[in-house]
């Protein structure tokens, strides 16, 4: 055999090889996006996908509360205000602790109504996932942003204008307001 008969022997021995190694290895696990799509589609909601200033706006939040080691949708300012860079007409936030992979912490949210209600929030398309660890290395902090209702560029957007947002807070049911100082209505509810 020549040299030529050599090499061929072993590009594709070597490609036989990867298949087996590719067939042999488990499945890798979806992506966040994936996963939270996959949730969405059984329940009549449309895919997401990840977004770069999504995930920038989740990852700030996420080393702002590992930092304090504090979950809180606070912990770097009012949610109005962080994803109001994103250009969203509407957003919502769903952030823990605990967890040190993303499924069980999409297991976490989907089995809590107000976290349920923000990954099934209708008409999303977009989606940022991050987490951090605390200053031991102990407690994952995660956070993610889901928004939608995005307006195409150019048409009738004010600049100054800020988003729509829907977010789990842990309050009692909000009564009407009090006075005309509302700048947000979503549900009844004044921000």
């Amino acid at each position: 055999m020549g040299i030529r008969g050599m090499m061929m022997c072993r590009v594709v021995g070597g490609l036989v090889a990867g298949f087996l190694l590719l067939m042999a290895a488990p499945a890798m696990a979806d992506s966040p996006a994936e996963l939270i799509s996959s949730f969405r589609l059984k329940h009549g909601e449309v895919r997401v996908v990840r977004d770069a200033t999504l995930d920038r706006i989740a990852m700030d939040q996420a080393r702002a509360m590992a930092a304090k080691d504090d979950l809180s949708h606070d912990a770097l300012g009012p949610f109005n205000r962080r994803v109001a860079p994103a250009g969203a007409g509407r957003a919502a936030e769903n952030i823990a602790y605990g967890y040190d992979n993303f499924e069980k912490t999409l297991g976490q949210w989907i089995d809590s109504s107000g976290h349920r209600k923000n990954l099934l929030l209708h008409n999303a398309s977009r989606v940022g996932i991050a987490s951090a660890k605390n200053a031991s290395g102990k407690r994952t902090y995660w956070a993610m942003v889901i928004a939608g209702d995005y307006e195409p560029k150019g048409k009738g957007k004010k600049k100054d204008k800020e988003p729509v947002v829907a977010v789990k807070r842990e309050a009692a049911p909000a009564s009407k307001p009090k006075s005309s100082s509302c700048h947000i209505k979503l549900l009844s509810l004044c921000i």
